[in-house]
């Protein structure tokens, strides 16, 4: 699945999440456990869920802290909260409850495909990068190419990045996960607030034009860089199949199971924390 936005935390609840999930499907159409488990490995959402872990170390950012503070202790708790075995049974969880079996079948046997399986080795590749700012120079070096020579291409990424996700629910979904995170952090006696959530929110609102400009542009170079030994013809068969209804209602369930379970992990990081000490590695 093209790749989860990242950026330095500074998105969907539980009850979100449920809520966009229970209004696509009755919970009697929902699949067989079994064949979820190999729905996310043909479609790449297991690598894509195993990413999370790599936006980790914004966390003690957020809270004013840096990550090698806290020396070799970080490294363990990011390994033990961001377990990928963890994040797995939370996302079967859900989604065994939620995707019927009609549309993990249409998203499996496109994902299946010739073009679809190829799609996944880039994106899952992609997805694990650990250097995002080599990959962004990357994509939007290719992007300014793109635009000198008036190619058709930016504006095929561009649909392909609409039909997966809307920078609306992205932005939404990172406010969501922020507040989750540093809410919570205030709760484990972390950090003292200086604002509500009221107020925490309103702030993060007025950011919402600046957040929607960067979640566009990373997006943009991030498909660059990812489908660039794609040709045109391919990119845009790919935007097609994404636009298909049911492929969007396939992408708005794992959207939200992604941002859900990022949320989750960023709260017991939060709570971790509070029992954490900065400490120095001898």
């Amino acid at each position: 699945m093209p790749q989860l936005f990242r950026t330095p935390l500074v998105g969907l609840c539980l009850s979100l999440a449920f809520v966009v999930l229970s209004a696509m499907q009755p919970a009697h159409a929902a699949a067989d456990r079994t064949k979820v488990e190999a729905f996310l490995e043909v479609t790449g959402f297991d690598v894509a869920l195993e990413s999370i872990r790599l936006s980790a170390d914004s966390a003690p950012a957020m809270l004013g802290i840096q990550a090698d503070a806290f020396g070799s202790e970080w490294s363990r708790l990011v390994g033990e909260v961001f377990a990928t075995e963890t994040m797995h049974e939370m996302a079967i969880d859900i989604l065994s409850q939620t995707l019927t079996e009609e549309l993990l079948s249409h998203a499996a046997d496109f994902y299946a495909s010739d073009l679809g399986v190829r799609l996944v080795a880039v994106e899952n590749k992609s997805h694990m990068e650990e250097d995002d700012a080599n990959k962004t120079e990357t994509g939007e070096a290719i992007i300014a190419g793109l635009v000198r020579i008036g190619s058709p291409r930016v504006e095929i990424l561009n649909r392909l990045n609409s039909a997966s996700s809307t920078e609306d629910n992205a932005v939404r979904a990172i406010q969501e996960v922020q507040v989750r995170f540093l809410m919570t952090a205030a709760a484990a006696g972390v950090i003292e607030l200086q604002m509500d959530e009221a107020d925490l929110r309103a702030s993060m609102r007025s950011q919402e034009g600046e957040m929607r400009r960067a979640i566009q542009a990373n997006a943009l170079a991030g498909s660059a860089y990812t489908y660039q030994a794609f040709s045109d013809d391919e990119v845009a068969a790919y935007a097609e199949a994404l636009e298909h209804p049911k492929m969007r209602r396939v992408y708005e369930l794992m959207n939200a199971v992604q941002y859900e379970i990022m949320a989750n992990r960023f709260e017991a990081v939060a709570r971790r924390l509070a029992g954490m000490q900065p400490s120095q590695d001898l």
